[in-house]
């Protein structure tokens, strides 16, 4: 263990219901050790611009239960450059910071890397609704999210039912479908559509053309943004199908709200421990929960993985969906 006078913690990229919580665990964490706490605003872009400020244990007080970020998110196009990032370390040592925790997505921990193999000492903490981060179980934000998807699927199933009309569910997933997955498995949707399974956009148009079940008077499509838009999809029922359902899109709804429990204490076990990790001396890694244990791997490594969908999930969604 060595001693660290200053540490800077930062939030890039989206933001996710449990940064603040996250925010809160590394300040109280690093004073807990007597170490000063700085709060970097918006992101990298803070950085280059030094927009930094001392953090005591009041100042993240009442945050946990917060959805956002007090530090304010920005994406940074200069700090992705070799340029950028030599100025941000120029900065960093300039202000007197010894390391830096970075809770952010796949953008902002690619950066994160880059800072560490530059020499500068880093941890990285994965924050995304979409939890799209390689080799990471569950990143923070992730089951607030679904949880405001699950909200909004009960009560458009009450409409749909009492109108026996079908509803397209629009949820963010660029490019993975873990939001669409799990919220409607869990949602009871009657059809699941996700980047990673492209194809199957037209077996579900076939199958809806061809007619459901007879008894089945309305249905609930859950569609991930990244596979085709919900109006795009209703105008193609509409037309190949005669069928014309509800669209609703849910957009940055999803982004908002307090942070559930699970993602609370999530966010508050990654915190504390991005700063175990760098007062012992570790840089360049991303710490995450696995198998309920606290551990963390080379930032490097992660995205050399490719995330990936639960495909016994999808097979179950498929056979409940008779």
């Amino acid at each position: 263990m060595i001693t660290l006078d200053k540490i800077g913690v930062l939030t890039s990229g989206e933001d996710a219901p449990g940064m603040n919580a996250a925010i809160r665990s590394v300040v109280r964490s690093g004073l807990h050790y007597g170490i000063e706490m700085v709060g970097i605003k918006y992101g990298f872009q803070g950085i280059l611009n030094e927009t930094m400020e001392k953090m005591d244990s009041a100042s993240v007080g009442p945050i946990i239960q917060r959805g956002g970020t007090i530090l304010q998110s920005y994406i940074c196009e200069e700090i992705s450059t070799d340029a950028g990032q030599e100025k941000a370390i120029e900065n960093l040592k300039k202000q007197g910071i010894e390391g830096l925790v970075v809770i952010g997505g796949r953008e902002a921990l690619k950066v994160t890397a880059a800072l560490a193999e530059k020499g500068f000492p880093c941890i990285g903490i994965p924050s995304a609704i979409e939890n799209d981060i390689p080799g990471v179980d569950e990143a923070i934000g992730f089951d607030t999210a679904l949880n405001t998807i699950i909200d909004y699927i009960d009560q458009i199933l009450d409409t749909a039912f009492s109108h026996e009309k079908s509803s397209i569910i629009e949820v963010m997933g660029k490019d993975t479908g873990n939001l669409a997955l799990w919220s409607g498995l869990a949602g009871g949707a009657e059809n699941i559509l996700i980047p990673e399974k492209q194809e199957d956009v037209e077996k579900v148009v076939e199958q809806i053309k061809n007619g459901s079940s007879p008894d089945r008077r309305f249905s609930i499509i859950i569609v991930a943004e990244g596979t085709v838009s919900g109006i795009d999809l209703n105008a193609r029922l509409k037309e190949e199908a005669g069928i014309e359902s509800r669209v609703t899109v849910l957009g940055h709804t999803q982004r908002g709200g307090a942070p559930t429990a699970r993602d609370r204490v999530l966010a508050s076990r990654l915190g504390a421990y991005a700063i175990d990790l760098l007062v012992n001396q570790e840089s360049g890694k991303l710490a995450v929960i696995k198998d309920k244990k606290l551990v963390s791997y080379d930032l490097g490594e992660i995205f050399s993985q490719k995330t990936e969908i639960d495909e016994s999930m999808y097979e179950l969604s498929g056979r409940l969906s008779i």
